[in-house]
């Protein structure tokens, strides 16, 4: 029996309802990333016969930009990593050079944003180190370092640099603290104690002024790294397993993204909500398998992908400013598991291919890194812009001083068509260190002497020990003028035999004391005056006994020593002398600079009047002649 024309048109018949109601009922969300596929390149294009660290830590292990490749390996003994040019594809040599000056094995490796050259490393020996790459790469193995950055007592197991603010790097360790350094001057500039347990994972957000944190003790932070506190903390989630944890801050959103296995080992991904941190957004179950979900976000396209240690696959996620917030694209499937991902910055990916990421996939299984592209079909090559909209450059929107001052500045971007920079973002000041004493909610903490690894010529400083001192005590004339300004960092705590004190170096952390008495309460002042008797310290005999930890402090004048009953300058009085110093020294170095010019000047007016003068006493001796 046919329908009649009238009822299946009429407006306001049932079946016309029935359908739209169908229709509606089954719409499909309209996506310009719906069909992002997998790319896997041919065998030439990837990497073979790379010894890749068989370490169970939960890192990627991988750091990869568009000169360098850097994968951690195995080795027998200390820590090292391999790094490679990115062109050099296919068979590597067993002999290619190594980065290998740390004592423990390397956890985590991660490339500065703004230097493609520099590479940061943390490892089990509790230091996290800089290097430099040569720009055609290593010819020889590399073990002299930048920076050395000592801080941590137990291993440091994660590292991220700052999106927008250059030379500040941020390390957790599983001494339960984070630490925020200043790797220009190369000394912390807080150290975030807060947590309970172990942390699983750090991530900023787009400006760099918070970054969250999960931990084992199962609760989700986002902190202020200038003020050194949680800004938002949700309560202990009871639905958590015990397995390791991730978060990520999605952009700008004011939101968090978390992958977790729940109490029955069904993994699972959360959306929060700064604004209410009570209960998460959203959460979504995924599947039951055992590996750690590694998540991946495309603050560019808003895509999060997926990928789990030991999985053979990586799932992606549309995000989205109004609920459910996630939406499921598709997955790619491969034969062989990963045992970490690589990621490269999206000014390194390829446009003509419509390439919107590509992960460096480290076999599990084989000696083998796989590139893999994901890539939105389309059937021109010109670019495209609604897939790429301006991305993060290499030009930091801030210096280190001004970040750590209280400014804050959105990541400057640029064009993937030309390069161009596309925006002029705003300064603004952190709503935590808008105190008008621009103080501290905590003072730096540090347990070991740190430097700048700058050989210095033989003979620059005098080893010949003054009257009264002996031989093994003039190690600490050893450090570099420049590096005993740094102000020293200690807590008054722990008093231990000089002979058993940690040395960084072979340079004790603390002068002797005079009176031997650990009850006395002294700091070490590299400005003191030596003495024939005191040798620049607060004391001469080496038998004495001394304190260990450090505490950030000014160097002491001779007239107002700590001993004298004098009452220490607070924390925003230290803040304030230490910016203050920075202009000085910024106002020095520009008169420097202004100097050098004049030299130059005078310098070539000099020859400029020396041509003449030597050309007449050239006349001279001829006609003499």
């Amino acid at each position: 029996m046919e329908i009649p024309l009238s009822l299946e048109s009429s407006p306001s018949s049932p079946c016309s309802e029935n359908n739209r109601s169908f229709q509606m009922a089954f719409k499909i969300r309209s996506s310009k990333f719906r069909h992002i596929y997998g790319s896997i390149p041919k065998k030439d294009l990837c990497y073979e016969n790379i010894k890749i660290t068989r370490n169970t830590h939960d890192s990627n292990f991988c750091a990869v930009n568009p000169k360098f490749l850097a994968v951690v390996t195995e080795t027998g003994g200390g820590g090292s990593f391999l790094c490679i040019p990115l062109k050099s594809s296919g068979r590597v040599d067993p002999k290619t050079p190594h980065v290998c000056g740390h004592a423990g094995v390397v956890l985590d490796i991660k490339f500065n944003p703004f230097n493609d050259n520099i590479i940061a490393s943390s490892s089990e020996d509790c230091t996290v180190k800089v290097w430099s790459i040569p720009e055609d790469g290593l010819k020889t193995n590399l073990s002299e370092w930048i920076v050395d950055l000592h801080g941590h007592k137990r291993r440091v197991g994660y590292i991220e640099w700052h999106p927008t603010a250059e030379n500040i790097l941020l390390s957790a360790g599983f001494d339960y603290k984070c630490v925020l350094w200043n790797v220009e001057q190369a000394e912390p500039v807080n150290v975030i104690s807060c947590h309970d347990n172990t942390v699983f994972s750090m991530s900023w957000n787009q400006d760099g002024s918070l970054f969250s944190t999960s931990c084992k003790d199962k609760k989700l932070r986002v902190i202020d790294p200038r003020m050194a506190r949680v800004a938002a903390e949700s309560p202990v989630q009871d639905n958590l397993g015990s397995r390791a944890w991730k978060s990520v801050f999605l952009g700008d959103t004011g939101r968090v993204f978390t992958s977790f296995h729940s109490r029955f080992c069904d993994r699972e991904i959360a959306v929060w909500d700064l604004k209410n941190m009570s209960a998460p957004m959203r959460t979504e179950g995924i599947d039951n398998s055992s590996s750690i979900l590694l998540p991946y976000y495309d603050q560019d396209t808003k895509i999060m992908y997926l990928a789990g240690k030991g999985d053979s696959n990586i799932r992606y996620f549309e995000i989205d400013d109004e609920s459910p917030y996630t939406h499921y694209l598709n997955s790619f499937i491969t034969s062989d598991p990963q045992r970490g991902l690589g990621v490269m910055p999206k000014r390194g990916c390829n446009t003509e291919r419509c390439e919107v990421m590509r992960f460096y996939k480290l076999h599990a299984s084989k000696n083998l890194i796989e590139p893999l592209s994901m890539i939105v079909p389309r059937k021109s090559s010109v670019f495209h812009e609604d897939i790429y909209p301006p991305t993060a450059s290499q030009i930091p929107s801030l210096s280190a001083d001004e970040w750590i001052s209280g400014q804050s500045r959105g990541q400057i971007l640029m064009s993937m068509l030309d390069g161009h920079v596309t925006n002029s973002p705003k300064v603004s000041s952190a709503k935590a260190v808008q105190n008008k004493d621009s103080s501290l909610s905590q003072a730096p903490t540090i347990t070991t002497y740190k430097a700048v690894n700058r050989p210095r010529p033989e003979g620059s400083v005098s080893t010949q020990p003054y009257a009264g001192e002996t031989t093994a005590n003039t190690n600490h004339r050893n450090i570099p003028a420049s590096l005993r300004n740094i102000k020293q960092l200690s807590t008054n705590e722990e008093f231990v035999s000089i002979k058993d004190e940690p040395q960084s170096n072979g340079i004790p952390l603390e002068p002797p004391s005079p009176s031997g008495k650990s009850t006395v309460k002294k700091v070490w002042s590299p400005a003191s005056p030596k003495s024939p008797t005191t040798n620049g310290f607060a004391g001469g005999d080496s038998d004495s006994v001394t304190h260990v930890k450090k505490v950030w402090s000014v160097p002491q004048s001779p007239a107002t020593p700590h001993w004298l009953g004098e009452s220490p300058p607070n924390e925003a009085e230290l803040r304030k002398a230490y910016f203050k110093q920075l202009e000085e020294i910024s106002s020095l170095k520009e008169q420097i600079s202004l100097k050098d010019k004049r030299i130059r000047q005078l310098e070539e007016e000099i020859s400029v009047l020396k041509l003449p003068i030597a050309r007449e006493i050239n006349v001279q001796d001829q006609s003499e002649c």
